[in-house]
């Protein structure tokens, strides 16, 4: 019997030529043609990208380069990120971030570079899991548009520069973190957990062994947000938050092989971070180390986010529609989480806040991108919608897509860091470094040099020896210190040089190398010179 070719597989070339009249007409009525989400999301890649690439790295990236320097250096045993000390049970050696050092080992880049190519690709995954995702809550070819314009303008109207925030501006210099590589993973575990849930789903999909729709299935979702919590523990929370929130909705039959199912995915993300042998994931539970540093994140929240809430009337509307609605629910749960951290004092819950305004910022995307004619309500909601995009855009995210030379506004530009290259090409890789600056010690160890006390928090170095090393660094930054008491710091941590502002004195004992001409910061040995 003749084989026709069918559109849920190949074609081959024996069919094409024994049917090539019908074959040709096939290829011509399979025209492919874009979505609007692939033209926009294509050309917001595009600008995002190159707007990413023009601004110099800054703010945590130092730390992300430094982890790629110490893997590629030894991808078994790293060494602390920031410090001359072992980096057994450092977060930062995730799964991701081997897999870096491994590309950088292979390819010889070096961590600043890795760190340059990893923001494309990672915004690659957040867009193609906003797609799936919005996909999961409507078939409105716009509302993946409208979400992604929305989710990175209506923020606030003051300009915060912060991991896991998705604001344009935030954008330029959080883009190559992993906590943007692991938002995306989300969007794309959220979109397979939909699609697990949904009893159409359910319906249509054969259980059995193979694909997606067996056990199996649930077993790639569970590793999924198991690799989520490795390369990004804090985003793990609001994943997890968020997948019980959507299986709450979609889930409508709860029969004993269902709880299996689900029971099979907790189980599978739990054994997968749980074998990771870098580090232990479930150590971190209760770790307060970084909870001061993300009070500000509260006090500030109302200012960096209530353009958000011209999403509000479009989820009150879905949750009058239907209380199991999964945005409402996602909007509930995630609040409740950053709720718990204000209240508990755990300020890193800040870091959830995203997710709290998805759910408002798609609510909103998916109410406009419905078809015409609209009501009145609509449309007053959508000429808000329209304002609080414009005033977003104005007033904090414009900077980072119109450069300076294209400016006639004179918008807000990204931070422009300088580099400490000419630094380290005088400074052997692990040795250790002093410095009194703000950027420089958040930037120099991305080169390969230590510090003598690391600016982080780390549960591979105990707190009260990262504050006591903080201390004794102050003590030989002081003015009035004598030469005795920097020798006894120097030699206690193995300091070979001082990286110092402009306005600090170099001490006696200290011999000048290098100075940059934009910062005026100087570069001074102590001790005797090292041949390498």
């Amino acid at each position: 019997m003749p084989q026709t070719p069918s559109p849920d597989r190949p074609v081959s070339a024996g069919v094409l030529g024994r049917r090539t009249v019908r074959g040709a007409t096939a290829l011509r009525g399979r025209t492919w043609r874009p979505t609007p989400y692939q033209v926009f999301g294509a050309l917001f890649w595009l600008v995002m990208t190159l707007a990413f690439w023009r601004i110099p790295l800054c703010c945590d990236a130092g730390q992300h380069a430094a982890v790629v320097e110490r893997l590629k250096a030894s991808l078994l045993h790293p060494a602390h990120s920031m410090a001359d000390l072992p980096g057994a049970g450092s977060p930062y050696y995730g799964p991701y971030a081997v897999a870096q050092g491994a590309l950088a080992r292979l390819t010889g880049l070096s961590g600043w570079e890795v760190l340059r190519l990893a923001g494309p690709v990672h915004l690659i995954v957040l867009l193609t899991g906003v797609g799936r995702f919005v996909r999961t809550l409507t078939p409105r070819p716009w509302a993946p548009v409208l979400a992604v314009l929305f989710m990175t303008l209506l923020w606030g109207t003051e300009r915060v520069l912060w991991s896991g925030y998705l604001g344009l501006m935030s954008m330029t210099t959080n883009l190559s973190y992993p906590s943007a590589f692991a938002i995306g993973l989300s969007f794309w575990a959220w979109a397979l957990t939909s699609s697990r849930a949904s009893e159409n789903e359910a319906a249509v999909r054969p259980i059995g062994p193979r694909g997606l729709g067996g056990w199996w299935g649930y077993v790639g979702i569970g590793v999924l947000y198991g690799l989520v919590l490795l390369v990004h523990p804090v985003t793990a929370v609001s994943a997890a938050t968020g997948a019980m929130a959507i299986v709450a909705a979609r889930q409508r039959a709860w029969r004993g092989r269902v709880v299996a199912r689900w029971a099979v995915a907790g189980a599978a993300a739990v054994a997968f971070a749980a074998s990771w042998p870098y580090y232990d994931v479930l150590s971190l539970t209760g770790d307060t180390g970084m909870d001061r540093m993300h009070r500000r994140l509260y006090e500030g929240m109302a200012k960096n986010s209530w353009l958000a809430l011209l999403g509000a009337p479009a989820l009150w509307w879905r949750a009058r529609r239907s209380a199991r609605d999964p945005l409402v629910l996602m909007f509930v749960l995630q609040s409740l989480v950053v709720a718990y951290g204000w209240v508990s004092g755990h300020y890193t819950f800040a870091r959830a806040l995203w997710s709290v305004l998805v759910a408002l910022q798609f609510a909103l995307a998916v109410e406009l991108a419905a078809p015409r004619p609209w009501g009145w309500r609509r449309k007053v909601l959508g000429w808000a919608a329209v304002v609080g995009a414009c005033v977003g855009f104005c007033t904090v995210q414009a900077g980072a897509v119109v450069p300076r030379s294209l400016d006639p506004v004179g918008f807000e530009q990204p931070p422009r860091w300088p580099t400490y290259g000419w630094a380290a090409r005088h400074i052997g890789p692990g040795e250790v470094v002093i410095t009194d600056g703000f950027t420089a010690s958040r930037l120099i160890a991305g080169y390969g040099p230590n510090l003598a006390a690391p600016i982080w928090p780390d549960p591979a170095l105990d707190e009260r020896e990262r504050r006591r090393r903080l201390t004794d660094v102050r003590a030989y930054l002081n003015p009035g210190s004598t030469r005795a008491e920097r020798t006894a710091v120097a030699r206690r941590y193995h300091v070979r040089w001082l990286l110092l502002t402009r306005d600090h004195p170099v001490p006696e004992e200290a011999v000048v190398v290098a100075w940059s001409r934009r910062t005026g910061e100087v570069l001074a040995r102590v001790g005797p010179p090292v041949t390498r």
